[in-house]
């Protein structure tokens, strides 16, 4: 676990249905999010909250690729004019869900906005986990230097709260700082900015490093706040078995697109030209091996020699032993 704040999410289901429209709001904060399925895009339109300034996703899956998420991001002075005009467009039929970003005061301004725009397309570009419908990055930056410190500070709250609702592709990947001498450091994101300011040693109590090597392949990878995370200069297999999760399929497309899965160059295997996060330690034993493999028992902890599954075990029984830092009387 990281050592940054924890968060209270409020989410409210608007039709009272986990599936229909929701607004979510972190306390203490001034931003606003609307996420609504397409089909309640009247329902959207209607709410004062899109007649405002702000910026907005339409979410939906890659006409080119089913198993793959597609995003489209704008912004307008009237967000609600601008998705009910998506929304006679034969060239964004893939979209499924609408989010809506804005502000519960006005100072969300037209520059705000674009700023907002310009950097969601940046994180969803560089984190890979999307393909972009935007034919064009409206790169934008014209504010005065408070206001752009305010606007990285809003992005970084943003990134905490859009994955809750599901738009995982703005979720950001920890920062790895490589090292041959010492363990990884990680540097995630602080409350700051996007670009992240607080360090934390990778030791065996906090982001473990765990190694893989099968079939001629050697792949690293750390732990930090539930993702695996394979390090730069891991390899990975160029073929792909039918028993691979499509979701993995995808997302690895969608690495090689993006240039950061690579082929190695003499090898015909392939190579991790940056740090890759994944949602668990099986997917990440997927991407590597491109076959179905289960990552508790494929994945070493290199300080430990246990598989990750032993080693889990191990952590469980610290917290589960008396006086462990988990027992009913620590809690007290």
């Amino acid at each position: 676990m990281s050592n940054l704040a924890g968060r209270t999410i409020k989410l409210f289901l608007v039709d009272g249905v986990p599936d229909g429209m929701r607004t979510a709001e972190i306390m203490s904060w001034t931003g606003h999010v609307l996420f609504a399925p397409r089909a309640s895009v009247a329902a959207l339109l209607a709410r004062p909250e899109v007649k405002k300034t702000g910026a907005y996703l339409l979410i939906g899956p890659d006409p080119q690729d089913a198993d793959q998420t597609m995003v489209y991001v704008g912004e307008g002075d009237n967000v609600g004019l601008r998705i009910s005009s998506h929304n006679k467009d034969a060239d964004k039929e893939f979209w499924e869900h609408v989010c809506v970003i804005t502000s519960k005061d006005l100072n969300l301004t037209k520059a705000h906005a674009r700023y907002l725009e310009s950097r969601l397309i940046k994180i969803i570009d560089r984190e890979g986990r999307a393909s972009l419908a935007n034919k064009s990055d409206p790169d934008f930056d014209l504010l005065p230097e408070s206001d752009l410190a305010d606007m990285d500070d809003f992005v970084a709250r943003l990134q905490i709260l859009l994955p809750v609702l599901g738009a995982d592709f703005v979720r950001p990947t920890p920062q790895v700082r490589h090292s041959k001498a010492v363990k990884p450091t990680i540097t995630p994101l602080s409350e700051g900015g996007i670009d992240g300011v607080q360090v934390q040693k990778a030791d065996a109590g906090t982001h473990p490093e765990f190694r893989m090597s099968a079939g001629g392949l050697a792949a690293r990878a750390v732990e930090v706040d539930g993702q695996m995370i394979i390090l730069a200069g891991s390899d990975a297999r160029s073929e792909e078995a039918p028993s691979l999760a499509s979701n993995v399929r995808a997302y690895r497309e969608q690495l090689r697109r993006a240039g950061k899965l690579r082929p190695a160059e003499g090898t015909g295997n392939l190579r991790f030209n940056e740090d890759v996060a994944f949602t668990s330690p099986s997917a990440a034993a997927q991407a590597v091996m491109g076959t179905s493999r289960n990552g508790r028992t494929d994945w070493i902890n290199t300080a430990t020699n246990e598989t990750y599954a032993v080693w889990q075990d191990h952590q469980v029984e610290k917290v589960e032993a008396p006086g462990g830092e988990g027992t009913h009387e620590q809690r007290q």
